[in-house]
């Protein structure tokens, strides 16, 4: 039997760059080789996104980039979270077999906390037990489907040790090997797309660059990245440049080498690097934006793609829970 890939990505917002080259795009090269799952996490969005019609939107601008970018939805399946109410028990039983330790430890939590205690409030002021529990829910994400590899970035690697240190804890109480140990699959290129203002792409900084933005838009959204104040005929460090860390995710070895040289050699102001990384990333962005727009209008197809991802998934996990059922004796 082949292999699992399982992997999910949170609807808060608009689909970014980051999203495509840090998340969709490593994603979806995975379906050559695995048996691949993939998932809208909607429920996971509720610790952030308190709209209704929001959350939503935001679900179906995620489904029609992930189908523009070339998911095949009947090669994966492609679902939403909220549709395989599975999902949901198996999260509370091991929720039960999970140390609230497990939890503190949680990055997310304690990141939460850590700006609370610098802005001098209660450790858990503002934090929900949605943001509290998250480890869980994502476990059960991952081991309902006994996934192999989950595609991670480094600062979500912790996700998957959760659900392997849950899974090897529900295997030994039962002693049967129930769930499968997931192994985290790294991009490096998720620790190397940076922001207009060189940090992380996050739309929590307002430093992200929209995917399917018009060419004007793209254009003027691409010239707000920070630069330093450099004429253009001094040459320039790339490894210094915000402009040249984005770009550089574009281009093959060979073209990354020249604009290297184009940086150093100087003659070339940030004005004109911005229209070169605008050039490139609008090219590869033409078809999959025509795609994108094509499929918002018709979200009756969008629907129609979700509900068979949910039967895919539901085949799965309807007959898997059910031997869970019987381990724990609630059947």
């Amino acid at each position: 039997m082949a292999q699992r890939a399982l992997t999910g990505i949170k609807p808060t917002g608009e689909p970014h760059l980051g999203n495509w080259l840090g998340a969709i795009q490593p994603a979806l090269g995975l379906a050559r080789d695995y048996e691949t799952y993939y998932f809208i996490a909607d429920y996971h969005a509720l610790t952030s996104v308190h709209s209704g019609d929001a959350l939503r939107g935001y679900v179906r601008s995620i489904s029609a980039a992930y189908l523009a970018f070339g998911l095949d939805p009947k090669r994966s399946a492609f679902y939403r979270q909220s549709d395989v109410p599975e999902i949901f028990e198996l999260s509370w039983i091991l929720s039960c077999f999970t140390p609230k330790g497990f939890m503190n430890r949680a990055h997310a939590y304690k990141d939460f906390v850590a700006r609370n205690q610098k802005a001098e409030k209660d450790d858990d002021a503002d934090i929900n037990m949605g943001l509290f529990g998250y480890p869980v829910l994502m476990a059960a994400d991952i081991l309902m489907f006994n996934a192999d590899i989950v595609p991670v970035g480094a600062d979500q690697k912790q996700h998957v040790e959760f659900a392997r240190d849950i899974a090897e804890k529900f295997n030994r109480n039962y002693g049967e090997d129930v769930f499968r140990l997931p192994e985290p699959r790294i991009s490096e290129s998720v620790k190397t797309i940076t922001g207009l203002d060189g940090r992380k792409m996050s739309k929590s900084y307002d430093n992200t660059i929209p995917l399917f933005l018009d060419e004007k838009p793209l254009l003027k959204r691409i010239n707000q990245i920070v630069t330093n104040s450099q004429a253009p005929e001094e040459p320039k460090n790339p490894d210094e440049s915000h402009v040249f860390a984005l770009h550089q995710l574009l281009l093959e070895a060979g073209e990354e080498k020249a604009l290297r040289a184009q940086y150093q050699a100087g003659g070339m102001g940030w004005g004109a690097a911005k229209k070169l990384f605008f050039e490139a990333l609008n090219e590869k962005l033409k078809g999959p934006r025509a795609e994108y727009n094509r499929l918002l209008a018709d979200p009756g197809y969008l629907d129609a793609v979700l509900a068979e991802g949910k039967d895919r998934a539901r085949a799965t996990a309807v007959p898997f829970l059910e031997k869970i059922r019987g381990l724990v004796g609630v059947r």
